[in-house]
C-alpha cells in the first residue's frame, strides 16, 4: 500500500468519526499529482476543524445529544390547561424557577393557560439560544444600555407580586415547562410583543403565532441562496 492510499484512508477514518462529514479531493492532472492530493486533504481537514470550533458549544449539545425523557415527562400534555394544571400540587423550585414564574406573572397573567405557555417556550427558546444569555434568569434580566429585554423588570415599578392566585398559577407554568412539557406552540420563537403596538423589528423576523394578546416571531431560517 502506498503512503498515499495509507494517508487517505485515515484521513477518511477521522473524517467519519467526526460526524460523517463528507469531502471531495479532485486530483488535477498535474505533474505532481501526489502533492496535489496531499495539499487537497490538508485543506480539508483543516477547513472542517476550523468550521466544528467555531460552533457555539450549546448549539453542538442540542444538536447531538438526545433528549432524556423520564416518566414524569412523559405525563407532561403538549398543549398545558386550566384543567390540567388544577390537578397539580403547588409548584416550587430554586432561583431559575422563580425568575421564569416572574417573568410570566408579570409578562402574561392576563393570558390564558395556552398564553402563558407560549412565553415560557420564547424565554426557555433564548436560553437555548447561544445570542442570548444561557440561564434562565439571565435572559429574564437581560438589558442594554437603553432598556430591558422584559421591561417590566426595569420600568421603575415595585415588582412585588399582589396577586397571589394568579402567581400560583403562573407558577404551575413555569414548573411544567422547566420540567420538560413540549414547547408546542410557537414554533422555536424567540421574540414577541403584543397586539397593541407594531414595533420596527418585527418585519425582519418571521411570525410563528398569534395566541391570545401576543404575536410570536423567530429568527428567519437562512440557506446558501439568501
Amino acid at each position: 500500500m502506498s503512503l498515499l492510499k495509507s494517508w487517505t484512508g485515515g484521513a477518511a477514518i477521522l473524517l467519519a468519526l467526526a460526524g460523517g462529514l463528507r469531502a471531495e479531493v479532485t486530483v488535477s492532472q498535474s505533474n505532481d499529482p501526489t502533492e496535489v492530493a496531499e495539499q487537497g486533504l490538508m485543506s480539508v481537514l483543516w477547513t472542517e476543524r476550523s468550521a466544528m470550533s467555531a460552533i457555539d458549544k450549546r448549539r453542538v449539545t442540542a444538536l447531538t445529544m438526545a433528549p432524556e425523557r423520564s416518566k414524569k415527562h412523559a405525563t407532561l400534555p403538549e398543549v398545558l390547561s386550566a384543567k390540567w394544571l388544577a390537578a397539580q400540587p403547588a409548584a416550587k423550585g430554586g432561583e431559575q424557577f422563580q425568575c421564569l414564574s416572574q417573568a410570566l406573572y408579570f409578562e402574561a397573567r392576563g393570558e390564558g393557560v395556552k398564553g402563558q405557555q407560549a412565553v415560557a417556550e420564547v424565554i426557555l427558546n433564548r436560553v437555548d439560544d447561544p445570542r442570548f444569555p444561557s440561564s434562565i434568569c439571565g435572559v429574564v434580566h437581560q438589558g442594554n444600555s437603553r432598556a430591558c429585554q422584559f421591561s417590566w423588570y426595569c420600568d421603575g415599578r415595585s415588582d412585588t407580586v399582589r396577586n397571589k392566585g394568579a402567581y400560583a398559577e403562573v407558577a404551575k407554568v413555569a414548573r411544567a415547562m422547566i420540567d420538560g412539557a413540549p414547547r408546542s406552540l410557537t414554533d422555536g420563537a424567540t421574540y414577541f410583543h403584543t397586539r397593541a403596538v407594531r414595533p420596527s423589528w418585527s418585519r425582519r423576523f418571521a411570525k410563528t403565532a398569534s395566541i391570545g394578546h401576543h404575536i410570536f416571531y423567530a429568527n428567519p431560517v437562512r440557506t446558501a441562496s439568501n
